[in-house]
């Protein structure tokens, strides 16, 4: 049952749109003012909101703005009694998905509310919310709902309905290739294939053939007619990864199939007409490389038509707790256990890590710690993180299991008293200087001093 949300401070506008809207089946909240609209929004989220434009203190359009804010996948229809073509506009670019007078026919405004639904439901071009947490963001396998993620989940929802080729931009383990895959889900070419590539991990002399295909007799070897990859994906998207690593000789042959959609075989005589939605992604400084002579400058301009910049794990450690409950849930799926959370400590840790790898590197350190994992909790001691990509584990604590056990978590808090006091020692007090040498942040190191009681 769709929720839709009605702000209008017409009383008798509010009770028509709520019993035309529930005799339909869908689950209606009335406000009559923005105000009260947005406590609504901040405690629920609504598929669909239908919002007066001309309203006392805040109006539709402010209200518009302030719902795009924290409920980004929110469908807005704006309804008013003073149209204008330049308030149609403004609407528009604030997102508002329609824009319709008073005085509008009850079936069109049906069908305007049925088709958003379905474009919503049907096609996932918004962001969908993860079963259980309504706090947490999701767009097609990617998670996360920080301001940088909900950018690039914008521009993925607007270009991926054009033919435009597309540059992804982003550090390794980033998600490149499920930005891409994102594209072509929510694209007209969704039922056709995606195939990828990536340019740097096949042999050079192997890479013509695999983009091109080869005919019978063409070279030792080859016995019968191979398609190209650039076939396999007719009518589909292509995605070329590590598009910087490709041979200058590739690029003049990429060229043409981006200008002129064909190309020949290896050994073939007639051109191969092919329709194919390009995207590239690299984790180099293309524009870098065309200064220096390395990457044809035609061929960037043709690929990088629309570039998409994925921000690197660090610069959104918001997004931290929500992608590892995630992989939490899918690693105990498949390892059949019933890990449900992470400790406060071992968060801590994730949100202290720089995290060079990215998510992939994230992903990797919960696949770790939920197979060693021996409870119902990640714990600390299961965390194996690196520090600039070398294999500097967490120290180990070597003392000899008394047959009675002992309290782990009194022992834990000893442990880290030491590690902090010791650092305070060598810093001769300096906070700042004995954050950095624990690699946590200042005020994770202030939480901790007063968390274990340290006056120093």
């Amino acid at each position: 049952m769709a929720k839709i949300l009605v702000v209008d401070d017409d009383q008798g506008m509010r009770e028509f749109l709520e019993i035309m809207l529930t005799r339909d089946g869908y689950k209606v909240t009335c406000a009559g003012d923005a105000g009260k609209a947005m406590s609504c929004c901040k405690k629920e989220r609504f598929d669909l909101i239908i919002t007066d434009l001309k309203m006392p203190k805040v109006d539709g359009l402010t209200f518009l703005k302030e719902v795009k804010e924290i409920a980004p996948e929110t469908i807005v229809i704006l309804i008013t009694a003073y149209a204008s073509g330049e308030t149609a506009v403004r609407a528009m670019q604030e997102g508002v998905y329609d824009y319709i007078e008073k005085g509008f026919d009850v079936e069109d405004l049906k069908r305007i509310i049925r088709e958003a639904l379905e474009k919503k439901g049907v096609k996932k071009e918004d962001a969908l919310f993860i079963k259980g947490r309504e706090d947490a963001v999701c767009f097609g396998e990617m998670v996360g709902k920080s301001k940088g993620m909900l950018k690039v989940y914008s521009i993925i929802k607007k270009v991926a309905t054009t033919p435009a080729n597309i540059l992804i931009l982003g550090e390794s383990g980033t998600g490149k290739e499920l930005v891409a895959k994102a594209i072509h889900e929510n694209s007209p070419r969704k039922n056709m294939p995606f195939v990828p590539i990536n340019c740097g991990g096949v042999p050079e002399n192997l890479l013509e053939s695999e983009f091109f295909g080869y005919m019978k007799g063409s070279f030792t070897g080859a016995h019968s007619d191979k398609p190209g990859l650039f076939e396999v994906a007719r009518g589909g998207t292509i995605f070329l990864d590590e598009i910087a690593e490709l041979l200058p000789v590739l690029q003049v042959k990429l060229l043409r199939v981006v200008q002129e959609k064909t190309f020949r075989r290896i050994g073939g005589a007639e051109d191969i007409k092919v329709d194919v939605r390009i995207i590239s992604a690299t984790n180099q400084d293309l524009g870098k490389k065309v200064a220096e002579g390395t990457f044809r400058e035609d061929l960037y301009y043709r690929l990088n038509v629309i570039p998409i910049h994925i921000p690197p794990l660090r610069e959104r450690k918001d997004d931290i707790p929500l992608i590892t409950t995630h992989f939490i849930a899918k690693y105990s799926r498949e390892f059949g256990k019933e890990i449900g959370t992470i400790s406060t400590y071992a968060m801590e840790l994730l949100m202290d890590y720089p995290f060079p790898g990215n998510v992939r590197e994230l992903e990797n350190i919960i696949e770790r710690s939920v197979a060693m994992e021996t409870s119902n909790i990640i714990l600390p001691e299961n965390l194996i993180l690196t520090r600039n990509n070398s294999r500097e584990e967490i120290p180990a604590v070597n003392f000899d299991m008394p047959e009675t056990g002992i309290n782990l978590n009194e022992e834990v808090a000893s442990y880290e008293k030491q590690l902090i006091e010791k650092a305070l020692e060598k810093t001769r007090g300096s906070k700042t200087k004995a954050a950095e040498l624990l690699h946590v942040s200042f005020d994770s190191l202030r939480h901790r001093l007063k968390k274990i009681d340290i006056d120093w």
